[in-house]
């Protein structure tokens, strides 16, 4: 394989095509064996489920280059197993754990010139995603089904540093009571966009979405988990059963009771926010994003951390766990898998 012609000095955080994918089919009750392919196109039929009734999840995880030099994927199986659970929740055949590890060591294996090296704290983002391919026109689930799985490289999400940022409070829910907010579907993300935008065009970085039932308690943005630090070191994520578990939340809770910090989840109220030291959005793309403020309804509520830096218990958070991920610090067992 040539080497990759890549600008890794100016890497963003887009989608570029790579050398090879994978993909494997769902038909007749069973999936077919798995194969990579250097076409990047889908080709569906035009009745296709994932077209009529948007049956879809996804998945997004990153594999790096280590300082010494090994090529690592972060938690792959915490993917495999949350895409599992989406696919039940939407009536679709569930990829196998081991198809879907399999998908991201073929994948990683055949486009290792496509990740960024070391020194350029990028990665190769991947990206898997399984979606109805058979036709159906009543409203049902289809017989067939295509899982995938491709990957881009990024650059450091923070190409000019650590700012923290601004959200507003939403005046739209991001999910349903009982509905689909705790699964990883495209629909979700679909029905953010026009909240995104919104806040985007009133000047604000992100939405604060509340519960839809009460509209008092914090959930979720259109993407990423809260975390709370109290005046105490003690950090706080929100609970809902519309929420995303976050792979990368999760994580850092782990590390942040490995580093002697106590540890909750329970519901957070809206007007306890100004209460917290530090908050923050955790996701795979940047794993930690400092809020400095967020405003509701004109009303503003200032973190003490500040709009300047994250705040230092977040920083020590993220400053581990990307530790972890590049090698530079013990990963907890199980955590990382290596690539030849």
């Amino acid at each position: 394989m040539a080497n990759a012609k890549v600008d890794w000095a100016n890497l963003g955080f887009a989608y570029q095509p790579i050398s090879k994918r994978y993909v494997a089919n769902y038909k007749d009750g069973k999936w077919g064996s798995g194969v990579l392919t250097d076409d990047p196109t889908v080709r569906i039929n035009e009745c296709a489920g994932i077209l009529q009734y948007c049956q879809e999840v996804f998945e997004g995880l990153k594999a790096y280059k280590t300082k010494d030099g090994r090529i690592v994927a972060f938690r792959p199986d915490m993917n495999a197993e949350r895409m599992y659970d989406s696919a039940k929740r939407l009536e679709m055949p569930p990829v196998p754990k081991d198809m879907f590890l399999e998908a991201v060591d073929q994948v990683v294996a055949a486009n290792k010139d496509w990740i960024p090296p070391f020194e350029s704290g990028g990665a190769l983002y991947l990206r898997p995603y399984l979606f109805a391919s058979g036709p159906v026109i009543g409203v049902k689930p289809s017989d067939e089904y295509q899982f995938r799985l491709f990957g881009t490289p990024v650059g450091s999400y923070f190409k000019n540093g650590i700012k923290p940022i601004t959200l507003c409070v939403s005046d739209f829910d991001r999910a349903a009571p009982h509905g689909t907010g705790h699964i990883k579907a495209g629909l979700n993300y679909a029905m953010s966009l026009h909240a995104y935008m919104t806040a985007h065009s009133n000047g604000f970085d992100e939405n604060m979405f509340l519960d839809p039932a009460t509209r008092t308690y914090v959930e979720e943005t259109g993407g990423a988990n809260f975390l709370f630090v109290t005046e105490e070191h003690k950090i706080v994520t929100p609970k809902s059963d519309s929420i995303l578990p976050s792979i990368t939340r999760r994580s850092l809770m782990h590390i942040a009771e490995s580093l002697g910090y106590e540890t909750e989840q329970r519901p957070v109220r809206l007007r306890e926010v100004g209460d917290f030291a530090e908050a923050g959005l955790c996701g795979t793309a940047a794993v930690i994003c400092p809020v400095g403020k967020v405003v509701d309804h004109g009303k503003e509520i200032c973190l003490p951390s500040g709009m300047e830096k994250m705040g230092p218990v977040l920083t020590k958070l993220y400053e581990t766990l990307r530790g972890i991920q590049l090698g530079t610090i013990e990963a907890p067992e199980g955590w990382i898998r290596e690539i030849k």
